[in-house]
């Protein structure tokens, strides 16, 4: 799908790379996270979909690969490129492996798999997202032109992936709201709690929004109000303890004087 062309290798940058090897928003996550969705979706249409790019992502995964492979390849002989990362020089040889950028082993726990197509096709819009971002500051942190063109193609692709995710859950017809096959409570999903309240030092304030605006029954600063009655029923507490020690005393001195 695509030629890889580095001119001049760099150990570090190939260390980031790494991130999109083996990481949580990474290629791999990306291929398994869509074909097992496709091997689990009774939508002929969409499973299609989601093999097809599920597929493709595995082509991904070799691009990466390839390009984290020749930026790490001085790793396996020279000293000073070594030192960029001793774990991928000595253990792996200048090699890739199914680790992230911080030396931590690709995991399933990255998939995210619900077998609700549409909730598995927000995750999926979510994650090409996520991908997009990487990459773009991946390629911020690379002067050689060849590893930006190829990084560009696949930063590229994550927006082709995700158009197709949104046009296939706009296909579905289905509410955006409309999750599963339970309703949610009628009074208790219009809530909208204001919890984080007060004004901070760097100019934080309370907003409001279409968020908690339009359609939503909006609650003031609910713990702040519990913590009022509540302190207002310890102050009263108190009080009457005091009047109670207080009368205690005053018969203590009763029994004393008799």
């Amino acid at each position: 799908m695509y030629t890889v062309r580095v001119g001049k290798p760099d150990p570090r940058f190939g260390n980031m790379l790494l991130e999109q090897f083996g990481g949580a928003n990474g290629e791999l996550a990306a291929a398994m996270q869509y074909s097992i969705q496709g091997i689990n979706c009774e939508d002929l249409a969409r499973k299609d979909l989601l093999m097809d790019i599920g597929t493709e992502e595995l082509s991904h995964l070799e691009i990466v690969g390839t390009l984290a492979r020749m930026h790490l390849k001085p790793m396996k002989k020279n000293r000073e490129a070594a030192e960029a990362d001793p774990l991928i020089a000595i253990a792996g040889g200048g090699g890739v492996s199914l680790c992230n950028s911080m030396g931590n082993a690709w995991t399933a726990d990255y998939l995210k798999i619900t077998g609700e197509l549409d909730v598995d096709l927000r995750s999926n819009i979510a994650a090409e997202a996520r991908a997009k971002i990487v990459y773009e500051r991946l390629i911020n942190f690379t002067d050689d032109a060849g590893t930006k063109a190829a990084l560009q193609f696949l930063m590229t692709r994550e927006i082709t992936h995700m158009k197709a995710f949104m046009a296939a859950l706009e296909s579905m017809g289905k509410d955006p709201l409309v999750i599963g096959e339970l309703p949610p409570t009628p009074d208790l999903v219009i809530k909208f709690f204001n919890d984080s309240t007060g004004e901070g030092e760097n100019g934080e304030k309370d907003f409001r929004g279409p968020w908690n605006e339009t359609d939503v029954e909006y609650i003031e600063a609910p713990a702040q109000k519990i913590a009022s009655v509540s302190a207002g029923a310890i102050t009263q507490e108190i009080v009457k303890g005091s009047r109670n020690s207080s009368y205690r005393s005053n018969s203590d001195r009763k029994i004393r004087k008799k």
